[in-house]
């Protein structure tokens, strides 16, 4: 997992309330157990027509948020079912850190897990970030993990909470089987032990 420290990106606005995870990613591209390739097809059935063709007054269809990399959303992002591909086609799209009023917990905790910084605030502050992000391409925001701050184009300061040790698992770029493999050692001199002493096992 790549390191979560410092972010300078496109903010897309998004103010739609209630995204649910069949939203994000609908249930028909749920064919692969693999990371990648879910990008294509975030937010599908709003990006594209039955057809295939660009819904062009999609947010991420304009040309200024196509390369976005922070979202900027209404609240209750990431509701519904509790698939994990849903964060795994916002960070294969490319976006790095989400902003909303309030997340549904397993897609909270499940953003974390794969390098994506879920940022709540209150609605009075994400309504700023959100008219900042409707300037466009050339209104790029900083998301500062370790100082905890978002930084809108005009240098406006906004200072966000984060759990210390979720904090820490982004500064590091570790999920799940990373903080595993840091026990590395630990583990191996404990089966040897156990190798020792019950041979039998």
């Amino acid at each position: 997992m790549d390191k979560f420290q410092k972010l300078t990106g496109i903010a897309a606005p998004m103010p739609l309330v209630n995204i649910d995870t069949d939203m994000i990613i609908p249930k028909v591209f749920l064919k692969s157990i693999a990371r990648t390739g879910f990008g294509k097809n975030l937010f599908d059935e709003m990006r594209y027509n039955r057809d295939g063709s660009e819904i062009a007054d999609f947010v991420l269809n304009k040309p200024q948020y196509r390369n976005a990399e922070i979202l900027v959303a209404g609240d209750n992002f990431g509701c519904g079912s509790s698939r994990e591909h849903a964060p795994w086609a916002i960070a294969d799209f490319g976006i790095k850190c989400v902003v909303s009023t309030s997340f549904a917990d397993i897609f909270f905790n499940n953003c974390f897990k794969n390098g994506i910084l879920p940022v709540v605030l209150p609605q009075e502050q994400v309504d700023l970030l959100m008219k900042d992000a409707e300037k466009g391409a050339n209104a790029r925001m900083t998301v500062d993990l370790e100082a905890q701050e978002i930084a809108t184009s005009d240098g406006e300061v906004i200072k966000f909470e984060v759990d210390s040790f979720k904090k820490q698992c982004l500064l590091e770029g570790l999920d799940d089987i990373g903080q595993t493999l840091q026990k590395q050692s630990a583990v191996h001199t404990y089966e040897d032990k156990m190798a020792q002493e019950r041979p039998w096992v």
